[in-house]
């Protein structure tokens, strides 16, 4: 039977149905977002925690946020890695499938934002075919494109760090996923307004 025929009979679990649904309309709400992964590999590798924050009305919406581990331990035991990062971590833990359809019900309809946006999202979406799902449907803004486009660079991509110093954000020494979005969030408020995007 072709694929496109077993997809179109495919009964698809009940979050994602109710995420599909969301799109009807859209949506005045932002959401920021970093993953940690083992890896660059969208095949072999993993994520290992996602932080986010909600941006609404030109504001950070620190109440609105999310932040996990995954338990990943079957990559670990597989690899023959250490999990103490995942032991010792006090952010909320959560199985693969059930952090991904919470960050799926968190994100609804969101615009999403990112740095190097499109790595994250494939991660996101690897995870979801994983479960049945299909891919994401939000738009997505990459800050590194955003201030690409303002200042006219064509050759030249920047890391976090040289956007932070460049606009002026002060550095943590903690690094993390939601550390990251936060600083993400900060820098896509500036570029918000430099660009006059609503």
């Amino acid at each position: 039977m072709l694929d496109w025929i077993k997809n179109i009979k495919k009964e698809f679990p009940e979050f994602w149905k109710i995420y599909l649904s969301n799109f009807s309309k859209k949506s005045n709400r932002y959401v920021i977002f970093s993953t940690e992964t083992s890896g660059l590999n969208l095949h072999d590798d993993v994520i290992l925690t996602i932080g986010a924050f909600a941006v609404i009305n030109d504001s950070v919406h620190i109440g609105d946020s999310f932040e996990t581990v995954l338990l990943q331990y079957k990559y670990f035991h597989d690899n023959k890695l250490s999990n103490e990062f995942i032991v010792e971590s006090k952010m909320p833990k959560l199985g693969e499938s059930d952090a991904i359809k919470s960050f799926i019900e968190y994100i609804g309809n969101a615009v999403l934002v990112g740095h190097h946006i499109d790595f994250d999202v494939e991660m996101i979406n690897v995870a979801l075919e994983r479960l049945g799902c299909g891919r994401l449907k939000n738009e997505a803004l990459d800050i590194d494109i955003m201030h690409r486009k303002l200042h006219d660079i064509t050759d030249k991509k920047s890391s976090l760090d040289e956007l932070s110093d460049f606009y002026k954000i002060t550095k943590s020494d903690r690094i993390s996923s939601s550390e990251d979005a936060y600083k993400i969030a900060l820098l896509f408020l500036k570029l918000k307004s430099r660009l006059k995007i609503k």
